[in-house]
């Protein structure tokens, strides 16, 4: 909804998730805050169904560590690109908190980033204020988003 509510009108969220009943949850949020640019989508585990060249920006939010094959899904969350576009990674720091998951189930900042690098992708900012997880923002291979950038 905060995501909707900033690019207004003019813009769109694709709020994607992989549960049935979280997707209509974001369907009954959008209509009761009267947002029609928030679109949720169901996708599969595998697959974040973006359109081909068709976001500025991917957010994954508190997931990353539970992608299965996350070199496969990044080559989808690249062909989804815009040029320019880039993909933001909010998830839980390695230690015992209040929140998240169990530890053995986390990434650190670290690996995620060389999960990415691995594939092509560069960091193009880390931030690490918040108190249980980490912020990465990439860029991708540059022949890789809308086509050759």
């Amino acid at each position: 909804v905060h995501l909707a509510k900033a690019v207004g009108g003019k813009g769109s969220v694709l709020a994607i998730d992989v549960e049935p009943k979280l997707v209509e949850y974001m369907k009954e949020r959008a209509a009761k805050a009267q947002l029609a640019q928030l679109v949720p989508v169901l996708a599969p585990t595998d697959d974040p169904k973006l359109p081909a060249h068709g976001v500025d920006c991917v957010l994954v939010v508190d997931t990353w560590h539970h992608i299965d094959d996350r070199l496969h899904y990044l080559a989808k969350l690249a062909a989804g690109l815009k040029p320019g576009g880039r993909v933001a990674v909010v998830d839980f720091k390695k230690g015992d908190f209040p929140v998240g998951p169990p530890n053995a189930h986390k990434l650190t900042a670290d690996a995620v980033a060389a999960e990415f690098a691995g594939a092509g992708w560069k960091l193009a900012m880390q931030w690490d204020e918040l108190p249980y997880q980490y912020v990465l923002v990439f860029t991708p291979p540059a022949a890789s988003a809308g086509g050759s950038q």
